[in-house]
């Protein structure tokens, strides 16, 4: 499979390349500077591969929940190589993204909490379990919990799981939830272990098999970015009250978390 996935949700920009069982990566800076520098990296990483945007079978995208001007700047740089090319595009779940760092770590691992700091005192969390798969390197993951915006006080872990202490926290958010690094105690008391990891390329070059077999590979044009939040910052009345912790939505919210839309 010939494969080109990039992701800018955070402040690592990654793009990674595959053409059979060779894959060709690069990594750099995201954030406002990811626009001038991902579409000469990608025609680099194409070029070292020796492949051409027309040879793709498809272009794979993090599609989020993450950084606003991050998630616009993949979404439209795949929508244009992909349209100019008549290539279709896979956008997935930048959380899902975290999942394949923790089976690298614990192949035996079967759940994951995905967890990623969306600024402003919240964090964007989902919740996924592996599935049997006929292809080892391209395991199935079940969503058992969509992707949603949380303030990190009501984030808790599916009811099913509470008693399983061999559940993963992956993301980059364990300074919010307050633990030390490796370790995590949820409102369960168990302790969980911890992978301090990002979305990355590589990763989303692992999931897209799958997600390419069940149809999910769309038209350039109907790309959509996963934003779940529409603000984008604290006004500066708001920064000054969280500082004096006087900021009640942020310690006793007791709104339903934003989800993903399911089909």
């Amino acid at each position: 499979m010939k494969l080109l996935a990039l992701d800018t949700s955070t402040e690592q920009l990654s793009i990674a390349v595959q053409c059979g069982d060779r894959v060709w990566c690069h990594r750099g800076t995201g954030g406002a500077q990811a626009s001038t520098h991902l579409i000469p990296s990608v025609l680099e990483l194409l070029a070292q591969a020796s492949l051409s945007l027309s040879e793709l079978d498809a272009l794979v995208v993090g599609r989020g929940p993450g950084s606003f001007t991050g998630l616009r700047t993949a979404c439209a740089v795949v929508q244009g190589l992909a349209y100019g090319a008549s290539r279709p595009v896979l956008g997935l779940d930048t959380l899902l993204a975290l999942a394949p760092p923790v089976l690298a770590q614990d192949p035996t691992a079967q759940r994951v909490l995905a967890v990623l700091d969306a600024r402003m005192q919240q964090v964007y969390a989902a919740a996924y379990e592996v599935q049997p798969s006929m292809d080892p390197t391209s395991p199935e993951w079940h969503t058992v919990m969509p992707p949603g915006l949380y303030d990190p006080c009501d984030l808790t872990l599916p009811a099913a799981w509470r008693d399983d202490p061999a559940v993963w926290i992956a993301g980059n958010s364990s300074s919010l939830l307050g633990d030390a690094p490796g370790v995590l105690h949820t409102s369960d008391g168990l302790p969980r272990r911890v992978l301090s990891c990002l979305p990355d390329a590589q990763a989303l070059l692992q999931l897209a098999p799958a997600a390419l077999a069940r149809g999910e590979a769309v038209a350039a044009h109907s790309l959509l970015p996963l934003y779940l939040r529409d603000k984008v910052a604290l006004t500066t009345t708001e920064r000054e009250a969280l500082k004096a912790h006087a900021l009640p939505s942020a310690s006793s919210s007791t709104a339903p978390p934003r989800q993903a839309a399911t089909s």
